[in-house]
């Protein structure tokens, strides 16, 4: 349901594997490569992408497909949002291991830092009841993600839990990823849609608008090369994607 088409440190942005940047000549993935603006950059966008999610949660109006599921467990056990994404995310890195996925530093990050900066700023937003706010909170929320994702993607940390998991099932059954995220993302949004989570015209938007949004800031926020040249992020067109969760 979302779209992009970059790479990230492990990440496999599209339905073609040769988009790998471990595989991609053109990524510098050297870890001599601007280290102190990458992890800036890593928890910053990590941070961002909570607060984001704070954001779409606030509005109402949709959320992104694993949201949806974060916040139908969350109705379901009485436990924050953030709670309930760090612990899916713990159970999906889990998952990791018979599929033989190697962690990096934005992969454990990304299951400590999201959840708390999402519920570190549900805790402060106001409530809003007006449509009239709300769809401003909307597409607030969904421009910042793109930022977000630009940020933290371009630091090469490696793939969010949940992107991991889909590669993974890529390398061992051989199928797509893109059958296989739209497997997963169906299954996710539906299992949340019955448990409570919100779906609507947010989430639709979503999925629509993250992948330019994406593409964008990816191209902003990417690393320059230690000669000094711009890491090239991608061409092309959009096609459908992991993003990183």
């Amino acid at each position: 349901m979302r779209q992009a088409t970059t790479t990230t440190g492990g990440h496999v942005l599209s339905g073609d594997p040769s988009t790998d940047p471990s595989t991609d000549p053109s990524i510098d993935t050297s870890m001599t490569r601007r280290p102190i603006r990458r992890v800036f950059q890593l928890y910053a966008g990590l941070a961002l992408y909570g607060a984001s999610s704070a954001l779409l949660v606030q509005a109402g109006l949709g959320l992104e497909p694993w949201n949806v599921l974060h916040q139908g467990l969350a109705e379901l056990t009485g436990l924050s949002m953030g709670v309930v994404l760090t612990i899916v995310g713990a159970i999906v890195l889990l998952l990791w291991i018979p599929l033989r996925q190697r962690p990096g530093l934005g992969t454990v990050s990304n299951v400590l830092v999201i959840g708390f900066a999402m519920d570190a700023t549900l805790a402060v937003l106001p409530e809003v009841r007006s449509l009239a706010v709300r769809v401003p909170v909307l597409l607030a929320g969904i421009v910042l993600n793109g930022v977000a994702t630009g940020l933290y993607i371009s630091a090469d940390f490696g793939p969010g839990p949940r992107d991991g998991l889909m590669t993974g099932l890529h390398r061992r059954t051989g199928r797509s990823i893109r059958l296989i995220r739209t497997a997963v993302e169906v299954a996710v949004v539906t299992t949340g849609f019955a448990l409570g989570g919100t779906v609507g015209v947010g989430t639709v938007l979503y999925a629509l608008s993250i992948g330019p949004l994406a593409q964008f800031f990816l191209r902003v926020f990417a690393v320059p090369r230690a000669s000094g040249r711009s890491t090239v992020v991608a061409t092309g067109q959009p096609e459908p994607a992991i993003l990183p969760r």
